[in-house]
């Protein structure tokens, strides 16, 4: 991005445009809202696509591979920042552990508060110079309150400050500098200072997955984007993950996506140009 903010009403217009000339998937260097209020448009990401049903919030992380089909009837907003633009938010923090992060919005705020957020951040973006002081504190707001009101999607009843979910988000920021290794369960709980079944039992609480889920979800994204974005082979990036053996790599990695980590890399380039 040439600039730090961008924001774009998706109208009939637009909606239009896109239908007369589709976009393929490709990657971008920043961070992107995609926030569906009407129609049921289709998200591709990675080598997965899905019907969404509004109103919805999509979070599209940076450097992720994606593309956006709306249907006649899809509306919304696009917002497009730099990584830097704002501080880390949940969209980001908990985008590292999954694989696509969709967030259910409530009709009423949708319909409401946000619609404003987002036509006053349209507005200041086309004064010259832009606010972007101004436009990020309204981002921040917006997101602060989204991820307020969609915790439960992904956190489950637990609320900020809860026991459990201190103790879970502290495994996720162990876990970040350590999912290379080849650890499991056990060295997380020890580092935690519990037993191995109690911290199972408070991701599942709260994340509704397994911390070995996590784990190779953790390392799956990090082998994705080596591959993408690296010469390394894939035997190399298999060890860099904590994988000794280049067939075992391979095995969870298309267990888990559906193809190959050669054929990955092979089929991506081809498919975003």
């Amino acid at each position: 991005m040439n600039v730090p903010f961008e924001i774009m009403y998706i109208s009939r217009e637009v909606v239009d445009q896109i239908l007369m000339n589709p976009t393929s998937p490709h990657r971008h260097d920043h961070e992107e809202l995609i926030i569906v209020t009407h129609g049921h448009p289709t998200h591709f990401v990675d080598f997965s696509s899905e019907l969404l049903e509004p109103p919805v919030i999509i979070y599209v992380a940076h450097g992720k591979v994606h593309s956006f089909v709306p249907d006649e009837e899809t509306k919304g907003w696009v917002i497009r920042y730099t990584s830097n633009f704002i501080p880390q938010s949940a969209f980001n923090f908990y985008s590292t552990f999954i694989d696509d992060v969709n967030y259910r919005i409530d009709t009423d705020f949708c319909g409401s508060t946000m619609h404003n957020l987002c036509e006053i951040m349209l507005r200041e973006s086309q004064v010259d110079p832009p606010d972007y002081k101004m436009i990020s504190h309204l981002l921040n707001a917006m997101l602060t309150k989204l991820e307020s009101a969609t915790r439960k999607q992904f956190l489950g009843d637990n609320m900020a400050g809860n026991a459990q979910l201190i103790t879970f988000n502290n495994f996720l920021q162990i876990l970040e500098y350590n999912f290379k290794r080849p650890v499991g369960v056990d060295f997380y709980a020890d580092k935690l200072n519990m037993s191995s079944r109690n911290l199972n039992l408070i991701s599942q609480s709260v994340f509704g997955k397994s911390i070995t889920e996590i784990i190779e979800t953790r390392k799956l994204i990090e082998a994705r984007h080596l591959l993408l974005n690296s010469d390394k082979t894939v035997s190399e990036i298999g060890f860099e993950l904590g994988y000794n053996e280049k067939s075992y790599f391979s095995r969870v990695f298309h267990k888990k996506t559906g193809t190959t980590p050669t054929a990955f890399r092979q089929q991506f380039p081809a498919l975003i140009s």
